[in-house]
């Protein structure tokens, strides 16, 4: 079983960082992010363990209070990019240290994560279908 012992506290904090990324990817997709989809993805993390079976690592991971990611980006494109590139970094990780099933987890967190920021209004918009499509890309889903 993987955990953040396995990791260095940089890799881990790259880890971390992930979902909470694809998080702040969805909500900036389209103006007027709400309270509704910080509340979606905190919930998010609140239920994972009911969702995504028995994973050592995703465990860890949603017991602690969710890593953001504090480089300014000065637009929601540069934001995206730099939150793309961080999911990237962390699923290299996860894949180079964890199980295959651990992967499997942690990316399906991820989708699942922006899924529920995206349908935290009443309709999804076609800029949140297309994040989650690049984040999803960006998993290697």
């Amino acid at each position: 079983m993987t955990g953040s012992s396995d990791f260095t506290p940089e890799e881990w904090e790259v880890v971390r960082e992930g979902p909470t990324s694809a998080g702040m990817i969805v909500s900036t997709a389209q103006r007027g992010g709400t309270f509704r989809e910080v509340f979606a993805m905190a919930k998010a993390y609140t239920e994972a363990r009911k969702e995504h079976g028995d994973s050592a690592l995703l465990d860890e991971l949603v017991s602690q209070k969710p890593e953001v990611d504090h480089t300014k980006a000065h637009s929601p494109q540069e934001l995206k990019e730099h939150g793309l590139q961080r999911i990237r970094e962390a699923v290299a990780l996860v894949e180079q240290k964890a199980t295959t099933a651990e992967l499997g987890d942690y990316r399906a967190f991820v989708i699942s994560l922006a899924n529920r920021v995206a349908g935290a209004k009443a309709d999804v918009s076609e800029s949140e279908s297309a994040a989650i499509a690049e984040i999803s890309q960006a998993l290697g889903v």
